[in-house]
């Protein structure tokens, strides 16, 4: 299939040629790229929110209600969701697939699962190529969730318009469960199973801390939503809430600052991803295979230092 064919049959929605696709993707495949240089003239209208949070803070939960939201309002919807990767086979564990199953035929709905496949941050290597592929899709609405495993996961500020950070009460120290980053990232704190026993005192600790954070920086509050998982209460604010964010990103021209920052970080990643698999060629054909290295280590014929120096001086003279 020529690169016009894959790119009119993306733009048209062909679900079979999409998942092929977005597979090469995630398989660091290098003939993607002349397809993405086609698809990326179609970027830039679709609004990206990002959810993040703690293990098991119910963002799957909180995604399936906003699909079924945005689809009364027949907006199109794509969803990657960041799973953790398979110690075995390197894959997603498709979560996804069982956990929005509800909206698996709806033809106006794109769920897809990748792996970190270790990457840091929260997020998959890939993610930003899927996202540009749903983008020239027609999706009006794409989410992004991120893996859910640690305090780290702030990349999610590189793609998204609108970041949710979704906690729930009864985490112990709910001030150690959301600091070190992620109350920086957050457009929308959300506050999940609003029916346990604590969420005052959860709703209390976030606006001290909103309020110390402001006063110092002088930035836009981020407002706090409750919602009750999965009876879907709530997700109407929580709707209204990002639909408000993307009007004020919108009037300030900060979507178009994000947009250019997404292109920038991208350009970066990509630049970083070409030259490290160039480096690796070369480090194969001129210096010796991982096998060979490692046996040279070994013998303490070669350290570590000196090879990067004799390594540098043959990629780049």
């Amino acid at each position: 299939m020529s690169i016009q064919d894959t790119v009119d049959k993306i733009r048209k929605g062909d679900i079979r040629v999409v998942a092929r696709f977005i597979r090469k993707i995630d398989d660091g495949d290098e003939d993607v790229c002349e397809v993405l240089k086609e698809l990326h003239k179609f970027s830039g209208h679709a609004h990206i929110i990002g959810i993040t949070g703690n293990p098991g803070s119910g963002k799957s939960t909180i995604i399936n209600n906003l699909i079924r939201f945005y689809r009364t309002k027949n907006k199109k919807v794509g969803v990657v969701a960041v799973d953790p990767s398979s110690p075995f086979s390197g894959g997603a564990i498709l979560g996804d697939r069982i956990r929005m199953q509800e909206h698996s035929n709806d033809p106006e709905v794109f769920l897809r699962s990748v792996a970190t496949r270790g990457n840091l941050g929260g997020l998959s290597a890939s993610t930003s190529s899927i996202v540009r592929v749903m983008e020239a899709m027609g999706k009006d609405i794409i989410i992004i969730e991120t893996v859910g495993v640690g305090q780290d996961e702030v990349d999610i500020i590189k793609l998204a318009h609108t970041t949710i950070v979704v906690t729930v009460p009864g985490l112990g120290d709910d001030i150690q469960a959301i600091k070190a980053g992620i109350l920086e990232i957050a457009d929308i704190f959300v506050v999940n199973k609003a029916d346990k026993e604590g969420v005052e005192k959860t709703i209390r600790d976030l606006r001290l801390m909103l309020e110390l954070k402001n006063r110092q920086e002088g930035m836009r509050t981020p407002p706090i939503v409750t919602t009750k998982g999965i009876t879907g209460e709530g997700i109407e604010i929580l709707a209204k809430e990002i639909e408000e964010h993307r009007s004020y990103i919108s009037s300030s021209n900060i979507d178009r600052y994000l947009n250019a920052r997404r292109d920038y970080i991208e350009f970066v990643d990509l630049l970083k991803s070409n030259i490290n698999r160039k480096i690796e060629k070369i480090i194969e054909s001129e210096i010796g295979n991982r096998s060979e290295l490692i046996s040279r280590f070994e013998n303490k014929e070669l350290n570590p230092y000196n090879l990067v120096e004799n390594t540098i001086k043959k990629v780049f003279g």
